[in-house]
């Protein structure tokens, strides 16, 4: 008969542990251990602490940092779930040297670095500047829309607001004279149960009127209203792939040569457009304060997707002398190298669907008609003379001549049906793009520029590299650290826990290609 060793889950045992020997060289604990210790400079927490003569020793910021970033890299995000760890892992343990700092310690701590978030940020860039980990020639620029800590229902302008406090009013009544009413009958309900659904209600109800007195209303680009939200007034509805999220824009601009992220925030603002002048700017801070040149990105290369496309982005690349590449939304469609994406699309073979207005007739294109340069007149195919009425007509952003034919040649002509988009126009209006007869005249807009540099076969090849730059990034945080939605309130504290998503993200770099013990 088979003998085995007896076991017993109930017994107690004592395990010698050295802390240090568990950071263990080449993991993640210890390089972040071997960061924070000897290259981050948190004397400017000492500021905030008045405890040298009178109170209890606080915790080490080195400490308490530590233990959120090694947090974060394991996707635990709950303080109280953080000081469970410090309390349980021995990873943990050894990193906070078993002192287990408290969830509020840990709560206040991270929310409370609304000002030391940045210079902890740059003093982990300058050591990867340091271990040569920058290329510095190629930078690339995205964002990841994430829900915040913050409902839709929460969300609308004043007057949305206004009308819901109004309902949730009316309910309130209509509650009251339910419960009056099943008071006077045998066999009423629960009475706790209404009243604690009315305090709930009440509660609402002052919590918006609280809102809407302390607030003014958002205004967008063109002054119309934007919806607030009464959970976190700094965060905004965005639609994405999954649908229409109350969240935050998570920027990142990355360098290409290691991925490493130069700067990092937090935008309360769903158009990537917005976004592009801002994270440059304070890029620029970030190399400043890290020993570089102000001008450090001038002559460098910046790609972004279409998202960030517009005339004051690319003006504002032109001002700083950044060689960017930012297509427009149609840059696909003149590739070839795109021209049977839609083969590939569920759905494409599916009948078309029934269109909801008339499209348009085909008529003679400009190109068609004959320019007679003795009289200064296009011809129609009919052979009739079209009159120039302005010699520089702007539309949408583009440089036309402007030619119109007379009612009287276009009323009985036979090629009316083929020369005229609508049944009810009197004449054939002409726009001729400036300089399509000369292309060394032509003129061209900012976006035109863009749009020539993006299809030229240098502009593809660089283009093409901005995939596999800024998209690792954004895995590795979204996916792999699983950030999947920010857990706290209001953009400054938004903003600090991306930021130390992307220190993370930074000092895993680190460890993998420039880190010695």
């Amino acid at each position: 008969m088979a003998k085995y060793k007896k076991y017993n889950y109930s017994q107690m045992i004592m395990i010698p542990v050295s802390l240090q020997d568990q950071l263990m060289p080449g993991t993640l604990e210890h390089a972040i251990h071997e960061v924070i210790e000897k290259k981050v400079d948190l004397s400017i927490f000492d500021e905030k602490y008045k405890n040298d003569e009178t109170g209890a020793p606080a915790h080490d910021p080195k400490l308490l940092l530590k233990v959120v970033l090694l947090a974060f890299s394991r996707s635990i995000i709950g303080s109280r779930k953080i000081e469970r760890a410090c309390q349980e892992n021995i990873t943990f343990m050894a990193l906070s040297c078993g002192m287990a700092p408290d969830h509020s310690t840990l709560a206040h701590f991270i929310s409370a670095m609304k000002d030391e978030i940045i210079h902890i940020f740059r003093d982990v860039l300058l050591y990867c500047e340091e271990l040569n980990l920058l290329g510095g020639t190629h930078f690339s620029l995205d964002g990841c829309k994430l829900p915040s800590n913050a409902s839709k229902q929460w969300s609308g302008t004043f007057k949305e607001l206004r009308h819901k406090q109004k309902k949730l009013e009316e309910k309130v009544k209509k509650l009251i004279s339910d419960h009056e009413r099943e008071d006077k009958q045998e066999g009423g309900s629960d009475r706790s149960k209404k009243e604690k659904q009315i305090k709930r209600i009440e509660r609402r109800i002052k919590r918006i009127d609280k809102f809407l007195n302390e607030n003014k209303p958002k205004k967008g680009k063109t002054k119309k209203e934007l919806q607030s939200n009464v959970t976190d007034n700094h965060s905004a509805k965005m639609p994405t792939a999954h649908g229409v999220i109350q969240g935050y824009n998570a920027q990142a601009l990355v360098d290409n040569k290691h991925q490493i992220i130069v700067h990092a925030e937090a935008m309360g603002n769903g158009q990537d457009a917005d976004n592009l002048s801002p994270m440059v700017d304070r890029a620029k801070e970030n190399m400043k304060a890290i020993g570089r040149d102000e001008n450090y990105f001038k002559d460098k290369i910046l790609t972004a997707d279409a998202n960030y496309h517009s005339k004051k982005n690319i003006e504002k690349c032109e001002k700083e002398r950044i060689d960017a590449y930012i297509p427009d939304t149609l840059h696909r469609k003149r590739d070839e190298r795109f021209k049977e994406q839609d083969r590939f699309k569920d759905g494409v073979n599916k009948p078309p669907k029934k269109r909801w207005y008339t499209p348009k007739r085909e008529t003679f294109s400009w190109k068609e008609f004959q320019y007679v340069e003795e009289v200064g007149k296009y011809k129609c195919p009919a052979g009739k003379y079209l009159k120039q009425m302005s010699l520089k007509h702007k539309s949408r952003n583009k440089y036309y001549r402007y030619y119109q034919a007379r009612e009287t040649d276009c009323r009985e002509c036979s090629l009316k049906s083929k020369c005229l988009s609508k049944t009810d126009s009197k004449s054939r209006s002409l726009l001729i793009p400036i300089g399509y007869r000369n292309d060394n005249e032509r003129i061209l807009s900012i976006s035109q520029r863009m749009q020539q540099k993006i299809d030229s076969d240098k502009g593809k090849d660089i283009y093409s590299k901005r995939l596999g730059t800024i998209e690792p990034v954004f895995g590795n945080i979204r996916f792999i650290k699983k950030l999947d939605r920010f857990s706290f309130r209001g953009k400054s504290k938004v903003n600090i826990q991306w930021m130390l998503y992307c220190m993370v993200h930074n000092i895993e770099k680190i460890m993998n290609y420039g880190f010695t013990v």
